[in-house]
């Protein structure tokens, strides 16, 4: 297995839901491997081979992913396994910036999906993308999914928030998502549209990250997308905003330059685009194309 990341131990994966936000935000920050049952240890020179059980690939893939993106990338995955089982599939869900500078920096990895088209960009404009992927599909990615912000509180929501002008007041503590990261820069895109001025408590590394911390009551509320309040199964409560319309962020993915399986990671990519994928990503909240 290739070491993408030396400073983050690895974490076997064994794609059920976590129990918490807490839980989450942990996965979020590791690299997760999730494999087969039964599958074999396959080099990444065999990852493009068919393996006799009916034209199913087998090898090494390396998928570095939005946080926003664990849940429903490890629900895609088992399917996947099941007509692949012979894959073996690594995760890094973290802020997508972080995961730019990584692959931008060398780290090996096949698959990229990002929270918004900006951070694709610096993907695109740096190790690139694979040249006959993209020719099909589009030098920028291919958009596969939309996500849209929601204030997320507490149950029910002590501090009594209705509106985003209701994070204004001096007394309410608020996480918001470090501007870098999608999640950031679509809530400066709401407050500019609201014309509001308001100064969180804290600066969180990915929308994960700002989940558990309203999760965990230790702010008011937070900014953080819709599927994350889904995710959280009744753990916060997500209001809805008008100013959110002016941040919808869209989600690319694309098989990267650097791959050492591109037929394996274009596999991937189009199962998460798949119906099957859809109907994923549609139960999780999030819109598509």
């Amino acid at each position: 297995m290739r070491d993408i990341a030396p400073r983050r131990p690895a974490h076997r994966f064994t794609g059920r839901r976590h129990g918490s936000a807490t839980e989450f935000a942990a996965a979020s920050a590791l690299i997760v491997v999730l494999t087969a049952c039964g599958a074999e240890d396959t080099g990444p020179d065999e990852a493009t081979e068919e393996n006799g059980d009916g034209g199913a690939l087998s090898g090494e893939l390396t998928v570095m992913a939005a946080a926003s993106l664990t849940d429903v990338f490890a629900e895609i995955a088992e399917d996947f396994q099941e007509q692949h089982p012979s894959v073996e599939i690594t995760f890094n869900f973290a802020g997508s910036s972080e995961l730019a500078q990584q692959i931008n920096s060398g780290a090996p990895a096949d698959v990229f999906a990002a929270a918004n088209t900006s951070t694709m960009e610096q993907v695109v404009d740096g190790e690139g993308l694979d040249a006959r992927w993209a020719a099909e599909h589009g030098e920028d990615g291919l958009v596969f999914a939309t996500n849209t912000l929601q204030i997320a509180v507490p149950p029910a929501n002590p501090a009594g928030i209705e509106s985003l002008s209701d994070l204004a007041g001096g007394d309410v503590q608020v996480a918001f998502c470090a501007e870098e990261v999608p999640c950031g820069s679509a809530t400066a895109t709401a407050l500019e549209a609201s014309g509001l001025d308001i100064t969180p408590v804290t600066y969180e590394e990915d929308v994960r990250s700002v989940l558990t911390k309203v999760e965990m009551d230790e702010v008011d509320a937070g900014l953080i997308y819709a599927t994350d309040v889904i995710s959280a199964e009744g753990r916060v409560e997500g209001l809805d905003f008008p100013e959110a319309r002016e941040a919808i962020n869209d989600y690319p993915i694309g098989v990267l330059a650097n791959s050492a399986a591109p037929e394996l990671a274009a596999a991937w990519v189009e199962a998460v685009s798949s119906a099957k994928g859809v109907a994923v990503l549609d139960d999780a909240g999030f819109g598509t194309p």
